[in-house]
């Protein structure tokens, strides 16, 4: 196989996977095929936020482990990866041609604002059905949270009484910490990993507190304001060397901060925003419509969603936060600077209004105005009565196990950002300076080269001129 031409960001970052120059030699292949540790012993996972999110994977898990459920929408526990031409037949599952933990070796705990053990707190997000639950109610009944940082100045909807004190920022940040060495001793896990599955903070922008480890650190100690109960989180998992996942569209790992100590310590983050519903239909479609070259003047999303998400994002500030991951795909994908004509001009708003009758059974619902040739135009509505927990409790699985595996391969945690997750996420992040890719085609192809570059395969680029010599 020919070399990969270098792009003059790889050819400065020619050890960084994310930007990509990959040397396909046999020695390079057998190497990377080498440098994953086994996923020896029992993966710890802790959920800050024990909602309909959290209690929905967690009871999914344990239903699929008891055989009496199918583990569908997860790419780790379904999907196939394929090797080699397309002739040779090659399609193993990923959970067999990468070394992922298995289900079985999962243990959970996490932080809430409430004191539910997640039994009680599923039976309360009305997700799942009682019939399901009880059949793995033993397991969901001893996962109690521990008391969480909260600060309800990021979230103005809700409010609890399970929260910790303390007299500032990095004193609850030692009592987290506190809490991933207690439950790692006491789980008896070797490993560990922290998913945020709580709720969408209010927005703030980078400030100088976010700059550095130091003003980071600094900031926590004088209760700066702009330090969200998430970047704690964030801090102390990252400072026990735990792996991050941030599952809102939150500011959290996404500052120079996070990223220096995430660099510094070996220490893989990702986010943001789980990629469920509106915004997953927004990536399919939009590089349908860029392909085929046709045009888009408008663009109109509205949500109805029920649940505690709904009711949190009814607040401006944490609506704002939404608004903002989710606006940003189209303008990605369809590249309106090369293309004047057909995206220079786009109307595009989101709205999002809770509605508590629907509950988790969020509606999307889209009006598409595009046009084509001559500039006749043509419109494409979307309805989609979709579950958002269901969509999103396999992602913060697929989240859980590919980050496991990134912290076991010395290539991927140097990096810090996993861009090769970008799949799972409405704002992904990446290097600074770096736009993201959100065609979520592009991303699936960048997340399976990921997996063959590591286990010394050929990548796929379907250029397809091999089988026509």
């Amino acid at each position: 196989m020919a070399k990969a031409k270098k792009s003059p960001t790889a050819a400065v970052k020619t050890k960084k996977l994310a930007s990509v120059e990959v040397n396909s030699s046999s020695e390079a292949h057998t190497r990377a095929s080498h440098s994953i540790e086994p996923a020896k012993g029992k993966l710890g996972v802790m959920i800050p936020g024990m909602g309909a999110v959290a209690t929905t994977f967690v009871a999914g898990v344990e239903a699929v482990r008891k055989g009496i459920a199918h583990p569908i929408g997860s790419l780790t526990q379904m999907g196939t990866i394929r090797l080699g031409k397309r002739t040779d037949g090659r399609s193993p599952k990923i959970n067999e041609f990468v070394p992922l933990a298995g289900l079985d070796d999962l243990v959970f705990t996490g932080w809430d604002i409430f004191e539910d053990n997640m039994y009680a707190a599923a039976r309360n997000a009305g997700v799942l059905e009682r019939d399901l639950l009880d059949k793995v109610k033993a397991r969901l009944s001893a996962i109690t949270p521990m008391k969480a940082v909260f600060d309800h100045n990021y979230v103005k909807k809700i409010d609890g009484p399970n929260v910790k004190k303390g007299k500032n920022k990095m004193e609850l940040a030692e009592q987290l910490r506190q809490d991933i060495r207690d439950f790692k001793k006491s789980s008896r896990a070797s490993r560990l990993i922290t998913i945020w599955c709580a709720s969408t903070e209010t927005f703030i922008k980078a400030t100088p507190a976010h700059q550095s480890v130091k003003s980071l650190e600094k900031a926590m100690l004088q209760n700066d304001k702009n330090i969200a109960p998430s970047m704690i989180y964030a801090y102390a998992s990252l400072m026990e060397g735990v792996p991050f996942a941030n599952g809102a569209p939150n500011l959290t790992v996404d500052i120079p901060a996070m990223l220096e100590l995430a660099r510094e310590r070996e220490v893989p983050i990702c986010g943001k925003d789980y990629k469920t519903g509106q915004t997953l239909i927004k990536t399919v479609l939009a590089p349908a419509f860029k392909a085929r070259l046709l045009g888009l003047s408008g663009w109109y999303s509205t949500n109805i969603l029920g649940n505690r998400d709904g009711e949190v994002l009814d607040d401006p500030g944490s609506f704002k936060t939404k608004e903002e991951s989710k606006l940003g795909a189209l303008e990605h994908i369809l590249q309106p600077a090369l293309y004047p004509e057909l995206y220079g001009n786009i109307f595009h708003k989101v709205r999002i209004n809770y509605y508590p009758p629907r509950g988790d059974n969020k509606e999307g619902w889209d009006n598409i105005d595009i046009f084509g040739w001559l500039g006749y135009p043509m419109q494409i509505k979307v309805d989609f009565l979709c579950r958002d927990s269901i969509l999103a409790a396999p992602i913060v699985l697929d989240l859980v196990l590919f980050l496991d595996l990134a912290q076991r391969t010395p290539e991927l945690r140097r990096l810090g950002i996993q861009e090769w997750l970008s799949f799972y996420f409405k704002s992904p992040m990446t290097a600074p300076g770096l736009y993201p890719e959100h065609d979520l085609f592009i991303q699936l192809m960048k997340l399976k080269n990921t997996l063959r570059y590591l286990k010394g395969e050929e990548l796929i680029t379907h250029l397809g001129l091999e089988y026509y010599d």
